[in-house]
């Protein structure tokens, strides 16, 4: 489909009579086309099109058709539904009472061309510039917070893994090559991996479960040997994303040793960052918070909070379950650094916050990070001399205990992340000094911190987090669990739609956006933030 950028049409007569009819005090969508336009226009997605073929369907009217869908969390088919027959949309989307509207499949191929081409952010960032040139946008003061996100993926355990991966790959293969496969496969193999291989189908016991997770490994290795070394097999298999995929499962849950094939343990297991949970979506990672166990992703939500204007949603981060939110918080500054959205005040809770990420939030993005940092967790803290107890002498690189005895040694170690410094004091020192039982429990005391620049903003954010003052201005960061309620549980954010990454995350720029279209008409409707919700049985103790 190519694409002829058009100017954005009049409302037609008829479509604004009726309208205003049945809305006489308008409605979220015709209120945001009266005061706000549409936000988009063919140009912010020209380059998403080819030059030549069949004219596209208007792409301003598929993202904005997009986000009136999320913010309703409709399916693609109620969504076209809604362009054939609801008047508001009509409305909004300057259609005629008699356009009969498109096939909803038009919808997945318009979000195919924004993940191809990386386009997503720019639905969110379109909307952002025209919410700052209605002053609606201020940026000095944002939240952010991540909810977990379940993959539209069955969670499995390791030998439904295994056996459904051998499956997806035979699949792929019969359609590939069904004449090779028909020759090579052993007549079993239709019986052992014809059917779904589901927990409720396996064997119980852990004898016959460990030797079913034996036969699989054995008979996926042997198709991966006739596929990879076998010179006659078609070479267009090796292409096989489903043969791909076999490969590094059986990598990750098989091993030889002795030549023998081995069911890895579980401590020989990669790291939950690299294991890969489902053959259907190679980037949903298990993670646990607490008491919830989930296999996806993560979410994360910045929005402004500034007293005088609606919360909007600035930035949208979605990572894999097992990625720490600490990690996310130099791409989410990143992110906000782009658009033109850097707060002066960044309200995180305690998952993002780390020392290193003080001084740099402030060093590369004059960002003031509001967090707690968390405190010393040692046991001399409580009963003995903790880091506090100690003078460090930055220039000369040593340090002295509370009993006046220098370090001797000075050990600087540095990674990607942070630079640490180890200090040791003398062995013969320690063990004659009468306040060992409260310094330590080893021969001698061992000191480990950071470098200069991050201790003093650790040491100082520690001092200032005890302050009355400090923890009343805190308590805004709390607003944003209504946003992500908002996001979860009314408008579907908490299960992914799509399988992947990129796909997710797309679903999640949406819903943002979506979230900020209502917000914003709310908002000049009634330019005044709600207090939190309380039931009525709470209510009834205030009027006791």
């Amino acid at each position: 489909m190519s694409l002829d950028p058009q100017p954005i049409s009049p409302i037609p007569t008829l479509t604004r009579h009726i309208a205003q009819q049945a809305f006489p005090k308008g409605n979220v969508y015709m209120n945001m086309r009266d005061t706000l336009g549409t936000f988009y226009t063919d140009d912010v997605f020209h380059d998403l099109y080819p030059r030549d073929g069949q004219s596209a369907y208007a792409p301003w009217r598929l993202a904005l058709i997009s986000i009136m869908q999320f913010a309703e969390n409709l399916t693609d088919r109620q969504a076209a539904d809604a362009v054939r027959a609801r008047i508001d949309w009509k409305y909004a989307l300057s259609l005629e009472l008699s356009d009969t509207g498109f096939d909803y499949s038009v919808l997945s191929e318009f979000r195919q061309r924004l993940v191809t081409h990386e386009a997503g952010e720019r639905l969110l960032d379109t909307m952002l510039d025209g919410l700052r040139e209605a002053d609606l946008l201020k940026v000095s003061q944002q939240r952010s917070d991540a909810t977990h996100v379940l993959a539209a993926v069955q969670r499995l355990n390791r030998l439904e893994l295994v056996g459904r991966s051998l499956q997806y790959a035979l699949d792929a293969v019969s359609e590939a090559a069904p004449d090779w496969l028909r020759e090579w496969v052993e007549p079993i193999w239709f019986t052992r991996y014809g059917a779904p291989l589901s927990d409720y189908r396996l064997p119980k016991s852990k004898d016959e479960r460990a030797a079913l997770a034996h036969q699989i490994g054995l008979d996926g290795w042997r198709l991966l040997e006739a596929i990879y070394e076998d010179a006659t097999t078609p070479a267009h298999l090796r292409e096989l994303p489903a043969v791909d995929i076999l490969r590094q499962i059986w990598l990750q849950q098989y091993v030889w040793l002795d030549e023998q094939l081995k069911w890895r343990g579980g401590k020989d297991l990669p790291p939950a960052q690299r294991l890969i949970q489902s053959p259907f979506d190679l980037e949903a990672r298990y993670s646990r918070k607490r008491q919830t166990e989930w296999v996806g992703y993560k979410t994360h939500l910045t929005e402004t909070c500034v007293a005088d204007t609606p919360n909007l949603i600035t930035h949208v981060l979605t990572t894999p379950a097992s990625t720490p939110d600490v990690v996310a918080l130099p791409d989410i500054h990143a992110g906000l650094a782009q658009n033109d959205t850097l707060p002066d005040d960044h309200f995180v809770d305690a998952g993002y916050m780390s020392a290193v990420d003080l001084v740099q939030a402030e060093t590369d993005y004059a960002v003031n990070l509001m967090g707690f940092v968390r405190t010393d967790s040692s046991w001399q803290t409580a009963t003995g001399y903790d880091i506090s107890a100690f003078t460090i002498d930055w220039d000369k690189q040593q340090v002295t205990c509370p009993q006046g005895q220098p370090s001797t040694s000075w050990n600087p170690q540095s990674d990607a992340k942070r630079t640490l410094i180890r200090v040791a004091f003398p062995k013969s020192v320690c063990q004659a000094c009468p306040a060992r039982t409260q310094c330590t429990r080893s021969t001698r005391r061992h000191l480990c911190f950071p470098e200069q620049a991050v201790f003093e903003k650790r040491e100082e954010r520690r001092e200032e987090q005890q302050e009355k003052a400090f923890q009343k201005r805190y308590q805004i960061r709390s607003g944003i669990e209504g946003s992500m309620s908002q996001g979860a549980f009314v408008l579907g954010m908490r299960r992914s739609r799509y399988r992947g990454l990129d796909k997710t995350h797309l679903q999640h720029v949406l819903t943002a956006t979506a979230m900020n279209l209502t917000r914003a008409m709310n908002w000049m409707a009634r330019p005044e933030k709600s207090k939190t919700r309380r039931s009525r049985f709470v209510r009834l103790q205030d009027a006791a």
